[in-house]
């Protein structure tokens, strides 16, 4: 599914939680864009409490329900529209637009990936490896965070059947201290992949494409660019590619062939 289906939904809050620190999970339902997202692919939020604000806000989503017409994103408070976010209580409504962007793709004939989170580059991840689960592809994956405190993710793909999941923190609070490539390295040296997945710091995914270069595996990576329409009209959030070129992050993204990024 491509960006050609854009439409503007209105949701109401269904759950806004805390998960960890400085992450949140907020739950909204939307029936008819529960029903039309694809992993991978985005939403544009309009946050209510400020008209000065006209930019809406892009989040990528972690499950999409479509049986039960829900939408769960898990975000980062960063800035002051996903604090307005954050704010927002069960009961109240807005609008997203969406579906926005293009999903991950699954590869035929894959019988075994990893996929790689960073931060809160894990929400598309998570979403990814329920892809993967549905699909029947055995996979793995590399979750890493900054503390213990910051991480949110793991048990979440253990419960979608990942076979190994290997936790990294930069100050080894939990799991290896460490870089989620480190760990990335070591599973390509000791098994079989046919395809990588990631998201997360673009330094990390940088470490990320590279190591599948060399291990000769296609690698797909979701970008993160400011985004201010989300449907490719601004011109705000192009990614340089490796021919010379630019491409939209959110129209012909957000998930490009990593070997096709100009790093």
């Amino acid at each position: 599914m491509t960006s050609g289906g854009l439409a503007v939904h209105e949701f109401t809050v269904a759950l806004n939680e805390g998960v960890a620190d400085g992450l949140m999970r907020i739950v909204f339902r939307a029936p008819e864009l529960a029903a039309a997202l694809a992993p991978g692919q985005f939403v544009n939020i309009h946050v209510p409490g400020d008209a000065s604000q006209i930019l809406r806000v892009p989040l990528s989503f972690s499950c999409a329900d479509a049986g039960a017409g829900t939408v769960e994103i898990v975000y980062a408070v960063v800035g002051d529209g996903t604090r307005r976010l954050s704010e927002m209580a069960v009961g109240e409504t807005s609008t997203a637009v969406g579906p926005c962007g293009n999903p991950w793709p699954t590869v035929p004939g894959a019988r075994r990936a990893c996929v790689v989170a960073g931060g809160v580059g894990v929400t598309p991840v998570v979403a990814c490896g329920r892809m993967l689960a549905d699909a029947g592809v055995a996979f793995d994956a590399v979750v890493g965070a900054q503390t213990a405190a910051r991480l949110w993710g793991p048990d979440v793909l253990e419960g979608l059947g990942a076979g190994t999941v290997a936790v990294t923190t930069d100050d080894g609070s939990v799991g290896r201290k460490g870089l989620t490539t480190d760990a990335l390295a070591d599973l390509l040296a000791n098994g079989s992949y046919d395809i990588v997945y990631t998201c997360g710091p673009e330094v990390m995914m940088a470490g990320v494409a590279r190591l599948c270069h060399e291990a000769g595996l296609r690698c797909l990576a979701s970008m993160e660019r400011m985004m201010c329409c989300g449907f490719g009209a601004c011109g705000t959030c192009n990614v340089a590619m490796s021919d010379g070129t630019y491409k939209s992050c959110c129209k012909d993204g957000p998930v490009f062939d990593a070997g096709e990024v100009a790093w």
